[in-house]
């Protein structure tokens, strides 16, 4: 596969037909996609806590109470202990990959310190965990149907409400997925 065919700073929206518990409905922003394998974020399952109980779990103070209200993801299966902030490119922190001009994924506790006290990136995900595929892993899942992939809208990343994503990141490619169905059946 040649560097144009991977698709980093793209959405990969589970098909109707995708059942695995982990990834049933999800959209998933591929921030890394190379021939080595692949790793993303799940931007529409929200984990059962909010920011604040990171703030809380890492002894960091907190003078924005609006940031500690913000959900937390499951961004994935992998390591679910590390915490990943997707979030608009522009500030530097210790440990981030520039996924697109405008999205960067950091891993570093200083953009959590930041949010915190109401001085980190202008919109951000946090979540939990990745989701990460070995080499050829997606491509083979992507020729078995089990994925949809489209651009990146950054409107879905940031603004859409968390139900509405799985349908809105279809949608930015002209798709009704609840009008895809999962195959009859094999014959």
């Amino acid at each position: 596969m040649n560097k144009a065919n991977y698709l980093n700073n793209q959405f990969i929206i589970a098909m109707p037909n995708l059942v695995d518990p982990h990834f049933f409905h999800t959209v998933t922003y591929l921030c890394q996609h190379n021939q080595e394998g692949a790793l993303g974020i799940v931007i529409n399952r929200p984990a059962q806590m909010k920011l604040g109980d990171i703030f809380t779990q890492m002894k960091i103070p907190v003078t924005d109470l609006l940031a500690a209200e913000t959900p937390v993801f499951a961004g994935g299966p992998v390591q679910q202990d590390r915490g990943f902030v997707l979030h608009t490119a522009g500030s530097r922190w210790d440990a981030t990959l520039l996924v697109s001009d405008s999205i960067s994924l950091t891993t570093s506790r200083d953009v959590i310190e930041a949010i915190a006290v109401g001085e980190g990136p202008k919109q951000y995900l946090i979540a939990l965990g990745y989701a990460g595929w070995g080499e050829g892993q997606l491509e083979q899942e992507i020729l078995a149907n089990a994925w949809l992939n489209s651009p990146c809208g950054q409107q879905v990343l940031f603004d859409t409400p968390v139900s509405q994503r799985w349908q809105a990141a279809a949608g930015q490619i002209g798709i009704d997925i609840n009008q895809l169905t999962a195959p009859a059946g094999h014959g």
